[in-house]
This record gives C-alpha cells, structure tokens and sequence, in this order.
C-alpha cells in the first residue's frame, strides 16, 4: 500500500510539476548513486588490499556525492525531460513513424545513442573535473581517458534498456524508468571516474593510440 500511494503522489508531482518533478528525482537518484560508487570502490580496494589500515572504514566523501547529485539536477532532469518530450514529437510529427512500431523504437533509440548518450557522458566527465578545480588541459586528458571505456562499456546495455523503454514506457515516465538504470549508470561512471588510470583504462588508450599511428602510416 506504501509504495502504490508513493507512486500516486510521484504521479500527481509529475502531472502538476512535471520539470520540477524530473530534476528532484534525477538529482536524489544520481547522489545515491554516487555513494554506491564509493562503497563499490571502497570494498573493491579493501577485498585486494589496496588500502592501509587506517582507510579500512568506508568514509563517504559527501562533497563528491553533492557534486554528482547536481548533475542530476542541473543536467539529466531538465535535460532529460525536454529530450524524450522533443524526441517523442520529432518522431511522431516529422519522421511520421507508427508509434511502438520496429522502424519507431529503432529511430529513437539510434537518435538516443547517436545524441543523448555520448553528450551525456561528455558533460559529465567535463562537470566532474572542473568541480575539482581541474584545468581544462587536465579535463581534456580526464575525458580522453574515461570517455571512450564508458562509452564501449555503455553500449552494450543502453540499447537494450532503451528498446524497452520506447516500445512499453509512456512518454511521461520514461525519464523515471531511465533513472531506475542511472542508479546503476551514476554508480557506474562515478567509479570509472574513481579508476584514475587504472590499467584496463590505458588499455583502451592505447588501443587508440595505435589505430591512430596506423591510420598515418597509411
């Protein structure tokens, strides 16, 4: 009974306060989300005796998580909210597409994963760095490092979560259902921006640096 009146006033916010709505529940989900992280991170390096035994106990940085829960609410809702409003219309009106039909679902989830998905974790990367007093040489090196991980990493889910979400989710609650998977999401880029240069990172750097020195010797 908790949760249905629970979900009855999120419905009720959502229907008088809709932007208002979005970007309270993004910023709670993406700080939670956050801590999450660092509790992954925390056990991670503890399980492989990475840390001294004064760092045994988990301290939370909550400066880092007020800083992770803003983006939630300065970016993924006000911004979340006007795109899959924006890019239900351009589908419907402009490209004249059968709503949940196939050519549909894989429009908006091409046009998501074109768009939405690299600039979200370009904004990120760039917001997290600069919070921390970052130059923007060094931000520039930070997303060299973490974008292209993330985004390979990313790609083999997101899809998936989107097919689903435009073919059963209505319009109002697909930011809502997108936020469930960036409580997952959140924690997830928060610890690849925890990794540093972790080794599986310089692999992907790598990797790149020797596809771009084959692409000028060709």
């Amino acid at each position: 009974m908790k949760l249905l009146r629970l979900w009855k006033w999120y419905q009720d916010c959502l229907a008088v306060h809709p932007v208002k709505t979005q970007i309270i529940s993004s910023g709670l989900i993406w700080g939670f989300g956050d801590i999450c992280a660092q509790t992954i991170t925390h056990t991670t390096a503890k399980r492989h005796h990475q840390i001294g035994d004064e760092d045994k106990e988990l301290k939370i940085n909550w400066r880092r998580v007020a800083t992770t829960s803003l983006f939630g609410f300065g970016f993924v809702g006000p911004v979340g909210h006007f795109w899959y409003e924006g890019l239900d219309r351009l589908i419907r009106h402009r490209l004249q597409l059968q709503p949940k039909s196939f050519r549909f679902v894989a429009a908006k989830v091409a046009i998501d994963g074109i768009i939405f998905g690299p600039l979200d974790l370009l904004v990120f990367f760039s917001y997290m760095g600069f919070s921390t007093g970052k130059s923007v040489a060094q931000v520039k090196e930070d997303v060299k490092r973490d974008f292209l991980p993330a985004l390979i990493l990313e790609g083999g889910i997101w899809p998936i979560v989107q097919v689903v979400n435009f073919r059963f989710i209505p319009v109002r609650y697909q930011l809502l259902y997108v936020n469930f998977f960036c409580l997952l999401d959140s924690s997830f880029l928060s610890w690849v921006e925890q990794q540093q240069d972790a080794p599986w990172k310089q692999w992907f750097t790598s990797f790149l640096a020797l596809k771009e020195k084959e692409g000028q010797g060709g």
